[in-house]
Parts: C-alpha cells; sequence; structure tokens
C-alpha cells in the first residue's frame, strides 16, 4: 500500500531531537503495516501531488495554521481535498486535515468558545464504522486545537463526541475519515508542546490540566489500527 502524506506544517526545529519530523511521526504510527509506503508532499513548500492515482490512499497532518487562513498554499488544499472527494479517493485528515474536510466541503471552522484543547481526550464512540476494529466505546487521543469544525456539512456524519469537542471522529461516506486530535503525537511531543504555548498562546491554567491528563495515555493502537483497517478496505 503507498500512502502520500500531504504535509501541512513542520515539527519545530529545536524540537525535532525528540522523534524527528512529521513523516517519522506517521512512519511510526503506522509501522504495523509492513508493506506500506510513504511519500510525503510538503504543501507548505507548494509540493502538490501531479499524479493522485499513483496513490491508495491520503493522509493529512495537523498545522499551526487556520483552513480559513488566506495563504495560497491553504487555498490549494482546499482544492485538492474537493478533487479527493469528488474522485470518492481514501484521504484521513488529522486535526487540520480533518477540519479542511468540514471547510472544503462547506461547513464551518472557526475558533471554538471552549478554548484550547491540549494533552488527553477522552472520546465516545456515537456510531460505529466498520473500520473501527478493534471495536470500543470510547478511546483516548492527544490533542492540540482551538479550532474545531463549529458546523459540519451536510455530508458529514460524526462519529466520535466529547464534551468540549462535540466533533471528534467525523466520516464522508466511505472514503473520507478525520480525527479532530492527533494519533500520531506522542505524550512527550504533547508537553513539550503545551510548554513552548505556556502563557503566549495558551493560559497556565489549561496547560496545567493539560500536562495532568498525559498520566492517561493514548489509545494510539487503537486509532493506527483505525486508521490502517480503513485504509485497506478502500
Amino acid at each position: 500500500m503507498r500512502l502520500g502524506l500531504l504535509l501541512c506544517d513542520h515539527v519545530r526545529p529545536g524540537f525535532q531531537a525528540l522523534a524527528g519530523d512529521y513523516p517519522e511521526y506517521f512512519r511510526r504510527l503506522l509501522a504495523d503495516v509492513h508493506s506500506i509506503e510513504i511519500d510525503t508532499f510538503d504543501l507548505t513548500a507548494g509540493q502538490f501531488p501531479n499524479d493522485l492515482d499513483h496513490y491508495d490512499g491520503w493522509i493529512s497532518s495537523g498545522s499551526r495554521h487556520s483552513v480559513y487562513d488566506d495563504v495560497e498554499w491553504v487555498g490549494r488544499f482546499a482544492d485538492l481535498v474537493r478533487q479527493l472527494d469528488h474522485e470518492r479517493r481514501s484521504y484521513v485528515g488529522v486535526c487540520f486535515g480533518a477540519q479542511m474536510i468540514g471547510h472544503a466541503l462547506g461547513g464551518e471552522v472557526k475558533r471554538a468558545d471552549q478554548g484550547w484543547q491540549v494533552g488527553t481526550k477522552r472520546v465516545e464512540v456515537i456510531k460505529k464504522a466498520s473500520w473501527m476494529d478493534p471495536a470500543v466505546a470510547s478511546f483516548r487521543i492527544l490533542h492540540s486545537n482551538a479550532d474545531q469544525i463549529i458546523r459540519p456539512p451536510a455530508r458529514m456524519e460524526v462519529l466520535g463526541s466529547s464534551e468540549t469537542v462535540p466533533v471528534s471522529v467525523v466520516a464522508v461516506d466511505d472514503h473520507f475519515v478525520g480525527f479532530q486530535g492527533h494519533p500520531e503525537f506522542t505524550p512527550t511531543h504533547s508537553a513539550v508542546l503545551m510548554e513552548a504555548r505556556r502563557k503566549t498562546l495558551i493560559p497556565d491554567e489549561v496547560v496545567n490540566e493539560g500536562l495532568n491528563s498525559l498520566l492517561e495515555p493514548p489509545d494510539t493502537r487503537v486509532l493506527a489500527s483505525w486508521i490502517t483497517t480503513f485504509l485497506r478496505q478502500r
């Protein structure tokens, strides 16, 4: 299986000594799939795929940008997501990538009234999909986001929800899946990112609560299995 990774940001250079850049994060997440090959397209540098047929599926990273930013590559990414949808190609959106599904297909994404969501969050599965193997009633996932999908587009189904992130896991028909959280993150990366944003972006009390939440580890293996099962089914 060959995947195209649509890279929408980079790990800060000072943090890359911890675990590399986002392509390494996604390769580790999907490492149990021995036949997988991942090619990276750095959208922030204008590197967009020319041959969609060359890939069995697509996955996109998070970003420090917002999907509604007036930035050239962000607009091109929205067009690409609409093309992937029109051609019913398999796509997994992570955080910013999930928000782009909502934005590109006519929903609304904005800064949520709930404020920054950081650390480990428990998400309830409210609708079961065939690729959710193993089946669980809820799961834990790491977060780092201020934006959320506020109004899903008409064709979007909400599969998972939490108290502070009502639109947590989404699907469009059988070819798009999105996670508002970060299945590829590690608790160490989450902690370092929170500390780097303390006071400048995220209030002290939110950071402290997020750090305490890391005592509950994310269900990384469950999420990796879901993503790979979804891609294999397609």
